[in-house]
């Protein structure tokens, strides 16, 4: 019976790792993607955001049906989706498939997740335990993230980048048939009802104002279907807000976000996520396109970023515990915005490891700091009994920190592989005839190939011109880059600030657990609990220390 709950939450761990590694795995591959499927800049942010919109709108849905009609059949199922969209994804004959398979595994990841946390609740009915199955889980969710570049550039450097999805397939199969075995079945149908309206409405406002970010770079953000869908997602978004105030039983309780803590952690989640999707969407793919690296180069170029971050959550527990989730997470915000503009000084088309090599870790350390206590913060600010909806909260603010920010960063990026790339080509004297064929070959993945045929056999003259022209095109994208990258320094910046006035300091969440009584925060007396919990559950650990 001891190993019982072990196994459990081993096998729980490879669900969480499947679903939170395919948040970043596709971002060491998005130029062959484009290259072999044509794919456009825009259709590349579907490749990554069809994912993570579906993940972060579904999930706080499928949270709740998992509460009412088994956590184990829920989770089931969504492993079960997430493996049939990855073989759509593998199979993929162009990019619009490649795009409904990612929000097919986003459906399946949505249904996945939600049951990881609600069924620790239950196998570890011990605070303390349960402390350290909570700092199992964050560790997990973070080295998933940190490892998806990595594993995405080796797995398709040995072959494609289809053999990612074919990894995922068997990975989930595992992961399903271990969940099928071990897991056990448990559900709470009498604590609420589904809340249909609710979820319908954020699934809405999601939905149309990252499809109006996203189409309003080609359409023209002035065309009238593209206010629609602005104007839709407010009207939404609104009756979200009221709808959830008024109902007996809302997926999200809007009321807690008058909690200063609980904003503060959703604020961070969402930057955090925000700056981390900047570097490996955008610098991932400028690394590809522009420097010409292979996904292979481009995950070696990663993995100290990756380690960073992996290494900084690791000793960030005991910080905070020690001293709360304030100075940790302003800290860690910091640094994440110092990596941010480190980077955005030294990029370019022969930029190597020997300055990406400090660049993107001092941003993963950053990113792994701030992330640590957030999770836990969100959990210490509400009630025991609706943890769930925290943490399901927060997990929703960090999706949706990827699809704003690569949708809003990609609107950037493609308005200058247009606009900029028009006047630079303008002033090369390139007639207006030709400049439309440029700027489709940029915006498709074909521009390098076109331009190797282009200069292989032609007159010096010819080859001149070919080759102003790619550094025009060259200059343009890094541009686009520059001012992404500035974007994400700003969010991250911002976010330290929002955490040094809304987090609480150690002494105010000793006070807080006194007062609440929370399980999440009394651990009882055992001195090793802050070091069971590690990374991952760095709050709960602080009233074992001394003052509760």
């Amino acid at each position: 019976m001891r190993h019982g709950p072990r196994l459990a939450l081993a096998t729980i761990s490879l669900v969480l790792f499947l679903t939170f590694l395919d948040n970043t795995i596709v971002s060491v591959v998005l130029a062959d993607v484009q290259a072999g499927l044509h794919a456009g800049v825009s259709e590349l942010q579907w490749v990554v955001n069809g994912y993570a919109l579906a993940f972060a709108s579904l999930m706080l849905l499928f949270g709740t049906l998992g509460d009412l009609f088994g956590r184990k059949k829920v989770m089931l199922g969504g492993v079960a989706t997430f493996c049939a969209g990855s073989v759509i994804c593998a199979v993929a004959p162009d990019v619009h498939v490649l795009i409904a398979g990612r929000v097919v595994m986003g459906i399946g990841a949505a249904a996945s997740e939600p049951g990881t946390l609600s069924m620790i609740r239950h196998l570890y009915p011990d605070r303390r335990e349960r402390a350290r199955s909570l700092g199992v889980w964050a560790a997990v969710s973070g080295l998933a993230l940190a490892l998806g570049p990595v594993l995405g550039g080796l797995l398709s450097g040995v072959g494609s980048w289809r053999d990612i999805f074919w990894f995922n397939l068997a990975f989930g199969l595992v992961a399903l048939v271990g969940a099928a075995t071990v897991l056990p079945e448990n559900a709470d149908p009498t604590n609420r009802r589904l809340d249909l309206a609710g979820a319908g409405a954020g699934v809405v406002a999601l939905g149309c104002l990252s499809f109006a970010i996203i189409a309003g770079e080609t359409s023209g953000y002035r065309t009238w279907w593209v206010i629609v869908l602005f104007a839709g997602a407010a009207v939404a978004a609104a009756g979200f807000v009221a709808w959830e105030r008024h109902s007996a039983n809302p997926i999200l309780d809007v009321r807690y976000f008058r909690k200063p803590s609980f904003t503060g952690s959703n604020v961070v989640a969402f930057a955090t996520y925000f700056g981390v999707f900047a570097i490996f969407f955008f610098v991932a793919l400028y690394l590809q396109v522009v420097a010409s690296a292979s996904p292979y180069s481009t995950a070696v170029d990663f993995a100290p970023m990756a380690a960073g971050m992996v290494i900084a959550s690791v000793f960030t527990g005991r910080w905070v515990a020690a001293s709360g989730p304030r100075v940790p997470m302003v800290v860690g915000c910091v640094l994440a915005t110092a990596g941010i503009l480190a980077t955005n000084g030294f990029i370019s088309p022969h930029v190597g490891f020997s300055t990406l090599g400090w660049t993107l870790p001092l941003a993963g350390i950053g990113f792994g700091i701030a992330i640590v206590p957030v999770t836990s913060s969100a959990l210490a600010s509400l009630p025991p009994e609706h943890s769930g909806m925290a943490a399901s909260m927060t997990n929703t603010s960090r999706e949706l920190g990827a699809v704003v920010g690569v949708a809003t960063l990609g609107s950037v990026v493609n308005g200058q592989l247009t606009v900029d790339l028009v006047h630079r080509l303008n002033a090369l004297g390139i007639p207006k005839a030709f400049q439309s064929l440029v700027i489709t070959a940029v915006t498709t993945g074909n521009f390098s190939n076109q331009a190797a045929s282009t200069t292989k056999n032609a007159p010096a003259s010819i080859a001149s011109i070919v080759n102003e022209v790619v550094s025009a095109a060259y200059g343009a994208f890094s541009h686009g880059l520059n001012l992404a990258l500035m974007a994400a320094a700003a969010m991250t910046a911002l976010s330290a600030v929002v955490a040094a006035i809304s987090m609480p300091n150690r002494r105010k969440l000793v006070q807080l657990a006194a007062a609440s009584n929370s399980d999440l925060l009394h651990l009882g007396d055992d001195p090793s609990a802050d070091t069971a919990v590690g990374s991952a559950a760095p709050v709960v650990t602080i009233v074992s220390e001394g003052e509760g």
